[in-house]
């Protein structure tokens, strides 16, 4: 998804069109920023559990 993506904002800015993703008019983009401000905010990602190295195998016996 990139400039020649319609639907997204970067190909509409590369187009030069509008639309629901890059509206036009000032109302309507008054109207983005109200739905903006009433999305409730995401709570930051939980990182995993580091890893453990696996046991190293002990090394076969050498005969006397």
């Amino acid at each position: 998804m990139g400039k020649g993506d319609k639907k997204t904002r970067k190909g509409k800015i590369y187009r030069g069109s509008h639309g629901n993703v890059r509206p036009h008019s000032p109302k309507m983009k008054s109207a983005v920023k109200e739905t903006a401000a009433r999305a409730p905010a995401r709570a930051p990602a939980k990182k995993a559990p580091a890893k453990k190295a696996a046991p190293r195998k002990a090394a076969p016996k050498k005969p006397a």
